[in-house]
């Protein structure tokens, strides 16, 4: 693949692209969500799956891989995935430290979800079989997430967003009782983080189920447009820079991808809602390392040895038990959140050396 020769011009086209893919996302889970209620889909399902999947890294990665840059679709998974665990709990530590008691069962699931993706690198190739088993482990874990979700009166990966859009009954009298424990200046901040997420994106609430369907299908068309711009520009720009997709994927294009990670985390996490921040880090961190990892080695085998063992995973593997150490203390602090910062930012410098 050859992409323009000016450097500022593939830069446009990325963030364009990029830009593309997550506000076409956002209408997608608009349009879902919305037709889910006209057309009687079980819209608490819905927003388990809504929660726990990362459209934007999922789609950036399945486009790398079907242009045969595999390197660059890894280097998503392990950059989206150190994202959401170090920056985001680590700002969400660093603006409002705070405390959580998080299920047992959900620290197992962070901490075990990620070994089988790490025991197929292990044989330097992850291919179309292992990618098949990754993609098959996450549908048990989705449901045993359901099932265990409808015995609990906490529901971790159900966000306040998804809840409005779908009109749970459940949900919306979990909003009310949180809304009665809350100073009316905590309220106001709901309402203008909700409008600062929705400005950009049309609201279908008056639309019906097969209108929102047509707007999803567009909205697949316009992910898939703004995916191919990001890929096709990123290629040329870490070919123009000499740095390997690998590098590229686990920083640049990761980090303008996750940055909705850091409201997504930061903001529950900000209104005193802080389980609503750990489902994000739980579902987004299983997704990654079973579904997301499937797919791109579905699609085109990935190399796992070299830097993929000896910084991407170390490097995850060592957030991922600091973060797993901190929710099971029960507290994120401040000097919590300079340590995960402190990781990303190593992260970055060990890429590039």
């Amino acid at each position: 693949m050859v992409g323009p020769s000016s450097p500022v011009l593939l830069v446009v086209v990325f963030l364009v692209g990029v830009a593309l893919v997550i506000w076409c996302v956002e209408i997608f889970i608009e349009a879902v969500a919305q037709s889910a209620v006209s057309l009687g889909v079980s819209g608490f399902f819905l927003a388990v799956v809504l929660a726990g999947i990362d459209l934007e890294n999922a789609v950036l990665g399945v486009t790398a891989a079907v242009a045969e840059l595999p390197g660059l679709a890894i280097g998503t998974v392990f950059g989206e995935s150190l994202f959401v665990l170090t920056v985001a709990v680590g700002l969400a530590g660093l603006v409002v430290p705070f405390r959580m008691n998080v299920p047992r069962t959900y620290l197992f699931m962070l901490v075990l979800a990620p070994i089988p993706a790490f025991a197929l690198s292990l044989g330097g190739e992850i291919d179309l079989l292992g990618g098949t088993a990754l993609v098959a482990l996450f549908l048990p874990v989705l449901a045993f997430v359901y099932w265990h979700e409808r015995r609990t009166e906490t529901t971790y990966l159900l966000s306040e967003e998804v809840q409005e859009v779908i009109g749970l009954e459940a949900g919306a009298d979990a909003e009310a009782m949180a809304d009665g424990d809350r100073t009316p200046r905590e309220r106001e901040s709901d309402l203008d983080f909700d409008l600062d997420l929705d400005e950009f994106v049309p609201s279908l609430e008056e639309r019906s189920g097969r209108f929102a369907l047509v707007v999803a299908v567009l909205a697949v068309v316009g992910m898939t447009i703004g995916s191919g711009l990001t890929v096709y520009s990123a290629e040329g720009i870490f070919v123009a820079l000499g740095i390997s997709g690998l590098a590229f994927g686990a920083t640049v294009l990761s980090f303008i991808a996750s940055l909705e990670e850091l409201a997504l985390t930061v903001e529950p996490v900000r209104q005193q809602r802080p389980e609503l921040a750990v489902g994000n880090i739980v579902g987004s961190t299983v997704f990654y390392m079973t579904a997301n990892v499937g797919l791109i080695a579905f699609l085109h085998p990935v190399a796992t040895g070299g830097d993929v063992l000896t910084v991407h995973w170390p490097f995850f593997a060592l957030c991922l038990l600091l973060v797993t150490a901190m929710l099971a203390r029960g507290r994120v602090t401040r000097l919590g959140g300079i340590v995960l910062i402190g990781c990303y930012v190593a992260y970055w410098v060990i890429n590039y050396l």
